[in-house]
C-alpha cells in the first residue's frame, strides 16, 4: 500500500509537551540548521522529521531516510557518499549515495549513535566542509542537503565512554529536539488511537467506528514502554480480532485492564526456597519481561534491540534462545499498512 500519511497530522496532538515540540520545529524549519531529534524508540522521531521537512524551504526537494544501523560499517561510506565503477570488488557501475540523492532536499540519518568511530570521522568531514567524494573518485561534490539526525541513545554519555566523537556530537547537536515518551503525554493517546483506527478502516475496510470508553480509559492508564509503536500494534491486533462496530475489551489483552500494579511486598515468593534461587527466578522474570517489551517495541529487529539494550547481537540471540523467544513473533504483519505512513518512527 502506498503511503498516504500527511506528517502535518502530527499537529493534531494536543498535549503541552507536543506543542513545545511543534514550536521548536516551526522555529528551525526554514533554516539550514542541523537538527537532532532525541527520544526513546517509538516516540515519533521519524514523523517529526518529515514534518520539519514539509515545513522547510526544501519541501519540494527529496526526503531521504537512511537508517544507520541497517548497513555494515564496511558499506556505510558507499551508501552515504556513493562509489565509482571499479572502486572495489562488485562495483560494476557508478552508485549515487544518499548525499547525492538527497540533493536540494533533506537527509535523515536515523539512529546516528550506531555508526562506528571510523564512519563518524568521515561524516564529520562532510559536515564541516560540505563536500564529499565518491568511493574511488576524485571529484569534489557539494553536499547540498539539510541534515537531520535522530537517536534513542544518550550521545553525551557515548562521548564520555569514548564511543562517539565529541566534535561530531557538537556538529549534530546544534538544535536538539526531544520527543517525550507517550507515558508523559497521555492526552495524545485517544487521538492517536482514533488516527490508527481511521487508517485501518481505509486499508482493511471493516468500518469499525470507535473504541469503547472503557478501552480508551485502559489505554490511557497503561505505561506504554514501547511508546506509539506499541500502541499502533495493539490497536491493529484488536482491530483484526474485533467483529463488531466498536473495539471492546474482549479484543485486547486482559492485563491491559488490570490497572492495579502489585507492590514488591505483594509479589508471590516461595520462602521454602533459598534466597539465591528466589533471586535467580526474579532476575529471569525481569529479563524475560524486558526482552518481550524490547523486541515488541523494535518489531523484532535484532540490531536495533541489541543496540538499545547495550549488548551485542550474539548476546541478544543467546538471551532469546534462553527464553525461547523468536524475532518473527514480534515482526509486523507483511500485509499491514506501510510503516512509513505511521506515527511510530
Amino acid at each position: 500500500m502506498s503511503s498516504v500519511f500527511d506528517p502535518r497530522a502530527l499537529l493534531k496532538l494536543n498535549s503541552p509537551a507536543m506543542h513545545a515540540v511543534y514550536a521548536k520545529i516551526k522555529s528551525v524549519a526554514d533554516t539550514r540548521t542541523t537538527v537532532l531529534f532525541l527520544g526513546e524508540t517509538g516516540t515519533g522521531k521519524g514523523v517529526a522529521t518529515r514534518l520539519l521537512h514539509e515545513l522547510s524551504q526544501r519541501r519540494s526537494g527529496p526526503f531521504v531516510n537512511f537508517y544507520c544501523g541497517s548497513v555494515p560499517d564496511s558499506l556505510l561510506e558507499s551508501e552515504l557518499f556513493g562509489h565509482e565503477r571499479g572502486a572495489f570488488t562488485g562495483a560494476y557501475k557508478r552508485h549515487l549515495g544518499k548525499f547525492e540523492t538527497a540533493k536540494n532536499g533533506t537527509l535523515f540519518l536515523d539512529e546516528i549513535g550506531t555508526i562506528s568511530l571510523a564512519s563518524q570521522t568521515k561524516l564529520l568531514k562532510v559536515l564541516q566542509e560540505r563536500t564529499f567524494q565518491r568511493v574511488g573518485g576524485e571529484q569534489e561534490i557539494e553536499a547540498d542537503v539539510r541534515i537531520i539526525a535522530a537517536t534513542n541513545h544518550d550521545l553525551q554519555e557515548l562521548c564520555n565512554q569514548g564511543s562517539f566523537r565529541r566534535d561530531l556530537f557538537y556538529r549534530l547537536n546544534v538544535f536538539p529536539i526531544f520527543l517525550p515518551p507517550l507515558r508523559e503525554r497521555k492526552e495524545d493517546i485517544p487521538t492517536l488511537a482514533e488516527y490508527f483506527l481511521v487508517r485501518l478502516n481505509a486499508f482493511y475496510g471493516k468500518c469499525i467506528q470507535r473504541l469503547q470508553a472503557g478501552v480508551v480509559s485502559a489505554l490511557v492508564d497503561y505505561a506504554w514502554p514501547g511508546n506509539i509503536r506499541e500502541l499502533e500494534n495493539l490497536i491493529e491486533r484488536a482491530y483484526l480480532l474485533e467483529q463488531s462496530r466498536e473495539i471492546g475489551p474482549q479484543s485486547l489483552p486482559a492485563e491491559l485492564f488490570d490497572r492495579r500494579q502489585p507492590s514488591l511486598t505483594e509479589m508471590p515468593v516461595d520462602i521454602t526456597q533459598p534466597l539465591a534461587n528466589v533471586r535467580t527466578a526474579a532476575v529471569q522474570q525481569a529479563e524475560l519481561t524486558y526482552l518481550r517489551c524490547l523486541l515488541a517495541a523494535n518489531q523484532g529487529r535484532i540490531d536495533r534491540s541489541a543496540a538499545q539494550a547495550g549488548v551485542s547481537v550474539r548476546q541478544l540471540y543467546n538471551l532469546m534462545h534462553k527464553y525461547h523467544l523468536y524475532k518473527e513473533t514480534f515482526k509486523d504483519n507483511p500485509d499491514r499498512p506501510s510503516q512509513e505512513s505511521s506515527f511510530s518512527a
